[in-house]
């Protein structure tokens, strides 16, 4: 494992642009029979379970798991192939995203048997969705500071409570991954580190309250989860008891690397250059050309932490890197646009590059939130260099 910027360049594939071609005709037959239409930021607004279910029925979600948990087998790189091609249509596929990006990928990592037999076939098969449960209420970036606690009862299991903020479709999943307070924390600088844990929180269970945080336009993914005396079968803990930051910290490279990190505001960028293209304005023209050098910067790193996970690395500075500048991206993409073109912004918009920068513009406030600050990832990339 790696903590290094140094990355292997990231390998060609066939069998990845094989793929991007069958999830193109998906998409494109998809669009003809009306079953979704494109939006902005859709891997965390646009919930469609029974899209999910199909993209599962293809074998396009735990592309990379073993078979014997409902996966394929495929590489890192055909599954690159397929969340780009989802993405850049800004298709419906929130519901699963989350399971299919980093808690299945930390159950094969840290779950039991009997947990990966439970829950990745049903991942897989578009057919169980889970959320993260890391941030909390005041504690802004620090997530060492979480005052979520679980508690041994004498059978064994554990009594949970607490809150978690930012839960981005609590109300639409089955089970969230919860890092809590199992033991007391430890001396020194990174004593905080120590005494934490991951549990697998149903979300059925009794004691759970899920409250919307709406966002500027008034839609509804981000929740708050209130865990009230909820009680977790001791079998459910994920994982080492006290081994949850190492856990953590290696769910976040997941999290952080993708494509998504800068291609939310993709569909936008893409009615702008349909748009500018033949029209001859030098200063749209401009703009596009710059957008479009960091968009293609940007991916080639992110190709190659996909390239080093499926090498079974760890590379969590490069991840904190690419979300770091890829939200900064999303957000940049909105303002440059907006600079260049008169075109009012209206969720109403009869205009498509209206709607779209009107969605990208009232969403941009969550770029930098979801998956950590940009202050938090330059501390982390700054601490991986050795410049603090």
């Amino acid at each position: 494992m790696t903590s290094s910027l140094t990355l292997a360049p990231a390998p060609s594939s066939e069998a990845a642009e094989n793929v991007r071609a069958e999830v193109r005709e998906f998409l494109a037959a998809e669009r003809d029979a009306g079953t979704f239409t494109t939006h902005v930021d859709t891997w965390l607004s646009g919930v469609d379970p029974a899209f999910s279910r199909r993209l599962g029925e293809r074998g396009w979600l735990g592309m990379t798991w073993p078979e014997e948990y409902g996966g394929h087998e495929r590489t890192a790189m055909e599954r690159y192939a397929v969340t780009e091609e989802l993405l850049a249509a800004g298709a419906p596929v929130a519901a699963h995203w989350i399971a299919d990006r980093q808690s299945g990928p930390n159950l094969l990592r840290y779950g039991t048997e009997e947990q990966r037999r439970a829950i990745l076939p049903r991942i897989a098969a578009g057919e169980c969705f889970f959320v993260i449960g890391m941030s909390e209420p005041d504690s802004g970036s620090d997530l060492a500071s979480i005052r979520t606690k679980a508690t041994r009862t004498d059978g064994g299991d554990w009594v949970v409570n607490g809150a978690k903020v930012w839960t981005s479709n609590a109300h639409h999943s089955h089970y969230a991954i919860v890092l809590v307070r199992t033991g007391p924390p430890g001396e020194g600088p990174r004593g905080r580190h120590q005494g934490l844990s991951q549990l697998l929180v149903d979300l059925s269970s009794p004691g759970i309250a899920i409250n919307p945080i709406r966002i500027l336009d008034g839609g509804h993914h981000f929740n708050e989860v209130v865990f009230d005396d909820v009680l977790v079968p001791g079998d459910m803990l994920l994982g080492e008891e006290g081994a949850g930051w190492h856990q953590v910290t290696a769910e976040l490279a997941f999290e952080r690397s993708g494509p998504e990190r800068f291609l939310s505001t993709y569909p936008l960028l893409a009615e702008f250059a349909r748009r500018v293209a033949d029209a001859g304005d030098a200063a749209a023209l401009a703009c596009l050309g710059r957008l479009s050098a960091r968009l293609l910067a940007l991916r080639q790193l992110s190709l190659r932490i996909a390239a080093a996970l499926d090498r079974g690395e760890l590379p969590d500075v490069p991840a904190a890197l690419v979300k770091d500048v890829g939200t900064t991206f999303e957000a940049d993409v909105v303002a440059e646009i907006r600079g260049v073109v008169d075109v009012p912004a209206s969720l109403d918009s009869p205009d498509p590059l209206g709607r779209a920068l009107a969605e990208a513009q009232l969403h941009a406030p969550g770029y930098t939130l979801r998956g950590g600050t940009n202050e938090i990832l330059k501390g982390i990339v700054a601490r991986g260099l050795g410049l603090r």
